[in-house]
């Protein structure tokens, strides 16, 4: 074995060692947690995309097609990992599982045919490549629309530098691959790539490690606090910021940002951030609002004076911008459907 074997074989072993023992922390601590539990699944496929390009099977078996299959799911995962970590989701949509269902299948497709087999081969390997590229680029838009809103600041920091180091490699993975399967390249190459994931595992995990428990995948729920519990960091912002909400009701303002209620409130952004993240326990602005305004709507769908009044014109009262996000906020919170709900109090 010469010393580039050597090189690339410890290279994805101590990778995978890693993703092992990142896995185990994340069972441990989060286990209920959905973005960890995502993160395991992701960690897992992407040790069997470095298993894969090891080159180690020659001829077709059963487990190297479970292992391709586990590493065409990689792209996948990921969008699915980033839309519950950044976007703080509690349940993975059913037509977002069915996308990714449907990726493993064409691997399987791609895995099973050969290019004697013409068209079945070709088009299942251009859509594999479109699938990753897509993947990639739906779970980059999710770390990006949302930023703003997100609280937990070394969360919001890690948002640009993952988006250019994952896309990086998606990019230069995408075109490997391309450049293999047209005979362009060795898959040497492919094994270059691969050995050198372990450099951005580090950097990862090192990074997160770095993070509060709290901080890394804890719960978005408001924390109760007496007034003797606190801090002397709050400086009391947290109850000029619910004093200014009760007041001015700014929760029905639907354009309403972290910039903006700042501003409202002659304020730093970042000690706003800090209050609602960390005295008041929200783990993006989104939630915070959505707790007034949510608030509102039930009372007023319990409001036997409000019987007559539209769904909808109670929503966009209360600050919702349509109602497609009304609805799904208010089934997460409540379980039902607002008409249920008001059926449900008219008793």
């Amino acid at each position: 074995m010469d010393d580039f074997n050597h090189i690339d074989m410890m290279a994805r072993g101590g990778a995978i060692s890693l993703f092992m023992l990142w896995s185990w922390i994340l069972l441990r601590d989060h286990g209920q947690s959905l973005a960890a539990r995502l993160a395991v699944q992701m960690n897992a496929a992407i040790c069997c995309y470095l298993l894969v390009t090891t080159g180690w099977y020659r001829e077709p078996s059963l487990v190297g097609l479970f292992l391709a299959l586990g590493a065409g799911a990689t792209p996948g995962l990921f969008w699915l990992f980033t839309r519950a970590w950044f976007s703080d989701e509690d349940k993975v949509k059913p037509g977002a599982v069915f996308l990714v269902i449907l990726s493993v299948i064409n691997t399987g497709v791609t895995q099973m045919t050969s290019a004697e087999d013409g068209a079945i081969n070709m088009v299942s390997g251009v859509l594999f490549r479109i699938a990753m590229l897509a993947f990639a680029a739906a779970a980059f838009w999710e770390v990006w629309r949302s930023r703003e809103g997100d609280l937990v600041e070394p969360r919001r920091k890690m948002r640009p530098r993952l988006i250019a180091v994952v896309g990086f490699y998606v990019i230069v993975i995408a075109f490997t691959e391309v450049a293999t399967h047209n005979g362009l390249a060795d898959r040497v190459m492919i094994r270059i790539v691969g050995s050198t994931i372990i450099l951005v595992v580090l950097a990862f995990c090192a990074a997160l490690f770095q993070m509060r428990q709290a901080d890394l995948f804890g719960p978005s729920l408001p924390v109760q606090r007496s007034a003797a519990a606190k801090t002397h960091a709050d400086d009391g912002l947290s109850e000029k910021l619910l004093a200014h909400m009760a007041r001015e009701m700014a929760h029905r303002d639907e354009t309403m940002s972290i910039a903006k209620l700042a501003q409202q409130l002659g304020e730093q952004e970042y000690r706003l951030r800090r209050t609602i993240n960390q005295q008041l326990g929200h783990r993006n602005f989104t939630s915070f609002l959505n707790g007034y305004r949510l608030a509102e709507v039930k009372a007023a769908l319990s409001d036997p004076a409000q019987k007559d009044v539209p769904i909808i014109t109670i929503a966009l009262d209360a600050g919702f911008g349509s109602l497609g996000p009304f609805n799904r906020a208010f089934r997460e919170a409540e379980g039902m459907t607002p008409s249920a709900y008001r059926a449900q109090k008219a008793g």
